[in-house]
Order: C-alpha cells, then structure tokens, then sequence
C-alpha cells in the first residue's frame, strides 16, 4: 500500500511539474514574430525617409556623387553605384529586406535563439540613425576619391586615422573592404584569401592596380563603420561564419609557419566622429565572442537580446537624423 502512495504522489509531482512548464511556455516564437512586423514597419519608415530626403548621409552622399562625376568623370559608372546607397535600391537596404525574408524561415537558423538574435540586430539595423551613421562609410569613399576637396563625415581625416592606427592605405574605398554588402572574401590557388568587390565595384581593383590580401588588411586596415561599429549589427549569422572561416583558415596557415595572426576584429581602430547615441551603444569587437558563436552555431547574439520591450523609436529617430541635416 506504501509502494502505490508512493508512485501516486510520485506521478502526480511529474503531473503538477509537466504542468507548470507548460504554463510557463515559451515566448520566443512571439518575440521572433513581433520583431519581425516592427523590423519591417521601420524598413518601410527608413525607405519613406530616403525617398523624402530626411536622412543626412543619404543626401551628402547624392551631393558627392554629382560633384565627384563632374571632378572624375571617368569614375561615373562606380559614382553612380555608391549613389545607390542614398536609395532603397543600394546594398545596404536591399541586404536588410534579403536578411528580413531569411529571418521568417526559422529552417535558416540553427535554433529560436540563433533566430532571435538576428530579428533583434534586424530591428536596430533599421533604425534611421543608425542607417545614417552606416552610410558614412560610402560617403567617405567618395570623399578619398575626391583627393580632399570633399570632406569626410563621422570620421577623422584619411592621414589622421591612418597615424593614429598605424594604417597602410589601402587606397580608395578600403572602407567598404570586409563589409558582406559590396564583396566577400575568396581564396586563391596558393591558399591565399583575398577581397573579391561585387558587380561594378570591381573597378576598385583597377583603382588599387593590387588585390588586398586578408593577412596584410588585417594587420594594417584603417578605421571605418561598418568594421568598427556596425559589424553586429550589419552581418547576418552566414556571413559571420563565413568571416570565421576565412580567419580559420588564415590562422591555420599562420600556425604552421609558427607565426601569429590576430584577427582584424581583435580591436577597434580609432577614427568615429559625431555618430549617434544608437551608434555610442554598439558593443566593441570582440574576436573571442565571434568565434565562440560561430562554433555553436553562428549564434550572433545581438547586443539588444535582453530588450523585450520591442520600443519602436522611429518618430525619435526621424527627428534626430532631421536635425543633423
């Protein structure tokens, strides 16, 4: 008579325990789904902004474009496709809205939480301010190409980042090198992995008369957004592995010449200026945490993952990038 209390208090302690987790649920397929329709609210709000001229950079980056063509009228074709950026039709955009499909497949990502993560960096990516701050790195492109008669925006001068981070100048537009947008790195016969631009701004490589090797950029890259502040926001967990790998296999090769190799992540370069608050907030690089992430999966956890409050801030932002106009 023992033995049957006893499995009868037994079964209905796992009864009252299956239960209560029950009750408890889980939220994260409802926090996937509410930053998805606010990711997309803000994508639709940043797309209006561009078209009705409200984000500063976007419209610096229209005016250096024209007076560029007009300086170097031979670099028109590659003027034109940094311009797109100014537009709902550049590559910064269009990867947000590729990223925003990805992320409502839930068969893209590895678990909830690697899914999570990204409709987080998701809704802050989309933030005007922040998309404002990222378009200084296409801005300050063209204003290298212009030889200093434009000036550059959130960012020191081109020869005082390049004294304070010890930086070899890689020529005109080395501040999109390692951004997912405009190229990706490939490897060659010898084993060698080397920055390869996307459609039209190929024609950097004739600029350069050189193709930029990751070992030496990592070592000797100057400062810019996109590798200094906005990489968390602004890689998906594929691309972030595909980064990975590349330093894998660069380091690998290092190792077996008994040599080191750091990552060009393992520390910020200096050179932000004026950016914004949302911008100030970014985490630091940090290569240990990257690679931590890419072995368990790409789980690129986004700064934001604790903010469950999905606070839509877009009248804020429209305001905020108003007035640097």
């Amino acid at each position: 008579m023992a033995g049957m209390l006893m499995r009868v208090l037994t079964s209905m302690l796992i009864l009252a325990a299956t239960l209560s987790l029950t009750g408890c649920g889980d939220d994260r397929p409802e926090k996937i789904e509410k930053y998805q329709q606010l990711t997309q609210q803000r994508l639709s709000t940043l797309n209006t902004m561009l078209e009705d001229g409200q984000i500063r950079n976007a419209n610096l980056l229209k005016q250096y474009s024209s007076l560029l063509k007009q300086q170097k009228p031979d670099f028109a074709p590659l003027v034109d496709e940094l311009a797109k950026d100014a537009t709902a039709e550049g590559p910064m955009y269009t990867s947000l809205k590729r990223r925003l499909a990805d992320a409502k497949n839930s068969a893209n990502f590895t678990d909830l939480d690697q899914q999570l993560a990204e409709v987080e960096n998701l809704y802050q990516a989309a933030d005007p301010s922040l998309y404002n701050d990222m378009l200084s790195d296409p801005v300050n492109v063209i204003a290298d190409m212009s030889e200093g008669k434009l000036a550059r925006v959130n960012a020191i001068s081109r020869e005082a980042a390049a004294l304070a981070n010890n930086a070899e100048d890689f020529g005109p537009g080395s501040q999109l090198v390692g951004n997912p947008a405009y190229g990706s790195w490939q490897t060659d016969s010898s084993g060698m992995s080397f920055w390869a631009w996307y459609g039209m701004y190929s024609m950097f490589s004739n600029i350069f008369q050189r193709p930029i090797y990751y070992d030496r950029w990592s070592g000797n890259r100057g400062y810019s957004y996109y590798n200094d502040v906005g990489r968390y926001r602004y890689t998906s967990p594929k691309q972030a592995q595909a980064q990975e790998k590349t330093f894998e296999q660069t380091k690998k090769r290092f190792d077996s010449q008994g040599k080191r190799f750091d990552s060009p992540y393992s520390k910020s370069r200096t050179g932000a200026t004026a950016l914004s608050r949302e911008s100030s907030s970014a985490p630091k690089t940090n290569t240990t945490a990257n690679k931590s992430s890419a072995q368990s999966g790409s789980k690129f956890r986004s700064n934001y993952s604790k903010d469950s409050s999905f606070r839509n801030s877009s009248n804020r932002t429209t305001r905020s990038v108003r007035r640097g106009k």
